[in-house]
């Protein structure tokens, strides 16, 4: 092999080389995005989660009184 063909066979690899650290870049760039969507929408669950057991425990407070009311004044 002469020394040209070696010298292009190097600036290949390093080119190579080169586009895999890009490309691993950009992998580890979407996987930081990807967590912090998700952590988003876990901080959205959690107060939609909080916001329906409020909601239910409201709902069953209501039917417990409107229970003790049908059982205190029909019964």
């Amino acid at each position: 092999m002469d020394s040209d063909r070696v010298v292009q066979v190097l600036g290949e690899i390093r080119d190579l080389q080169q586009q895999l650290l890009e490309s691993h870049q950009q992998a580890l760039r979407n996987q930081r995005e990807a967590i912090e969507a998700q952590r988003v929408a876990i901080a959205r669950a959690r107060r939609l989660q909080v916001a329906l057991g409020a909601a239910i425990g409201i709902v069953i407070i209501v039917v417990l009184v409107l229970l003790r009311f049908v059982i205190k004044h029909y019964a």
